[in-house]
């Protein structure tokens, strides 16, 4: 059965570790672990090697972990043609799919296809991408993701930049009283929540600052959310 991100409100901050800085030798203990340490979700990382110059995993991992885990699944597609596998990822257990702007797809065949098959919609924008590129298609999705590091591999660091355009697209959603979550992936850490909170974001993707924090991953979710009281809304 799938899950739903519509059930979590889009005024509090939420916590979806990428698995792509998990233990993939232990994949599956790292992910009860991070469950238990208080995850909202799942980030799962899927690149193909020519939207991004990196090859992560794909659907046989995503199937693998799925009866695993109860968490939701928030799969973020970073690759060029999404159409052609968008029904795989669902099938495989994606309960969530976010796909790029920037892909080689029509975004708005690409929003229909993944309701046709029952999963919420994220869009995603690179560092540069302007938030007027994004604006039309916020109100047609469940989730927008702003990249704050240039996406492809995970330990970057987090690119101020990208702030006043994640508070355009947060004034949006509240403008027009729209139910969308904002997401930011990046160099999230303790340090650098406060600044992604405070220009609207509520659900922060953190990989190497949950599965790597020294005090273990309950301790790293908590410094997260506890950057909740700062939530620009």
């Amino acid at each position: 059965m799938q899950k739903d991100l519509r059930k979590f409100c889009n005024n509090q901050l939420l916590v979806s570790p990428s698995i792509l800085a998990a233990d993939f030798a232990n994949l599956a203990d790292n992910i009860a672990e991070v469950a238990q340490a208080g995850a909202d979700m799942l980030h799962l990382d899927v690149m193909d090697g020519h939207f991004v110059p990196n090859i992560s995993f794909g659907v046989p991992v995503i199937k693998a972990i799925r009866s695993k885990s109860d968490l939701l699944f928030d799969t973020h597609l970073m690759i060029s043609h999404p159409l052609q596998y968008i029904e795989a990822f669902a099938k495989a257990g994606a309960d969530h799919i976010t796909f790029h702007l920037e892909c080689d797809d029509d975004p708005i065949a690409v929003i229909n296809k993944i309701r046709e098959l029952g999963a919420t919609v994220g869009i995603s924008v690179k560092p540069a991408t302007p938030f007027k590129k994004v604006k039309d298609l916020i109100p047609l999705c469940d989730m927008v993701l702003v990249m704050s590091v240039e996406p492809g591999f995970g330990g970057q660091s987090f690119m101020h930049e990208v702030l006043g355009k994640t508070k355009e697209i947060r004034d949006y959603i509240t403008a027009n009283k729209l139910a969308t979550h904002l997401q930011i992936d990046g160099g999230i850490d303790g340090n650098t929540v406060e600044y992604a909170v405070k220009s609207g974001a509520n659900i922060m993707v953190a990989g190497t600052a949950v599965f790597k924090h020294k005090l273990g991953m309950k301790e790293a979710i908590k410094e997260l959310k506890c950057a909740e009281k700062d939530l620009y809304l």
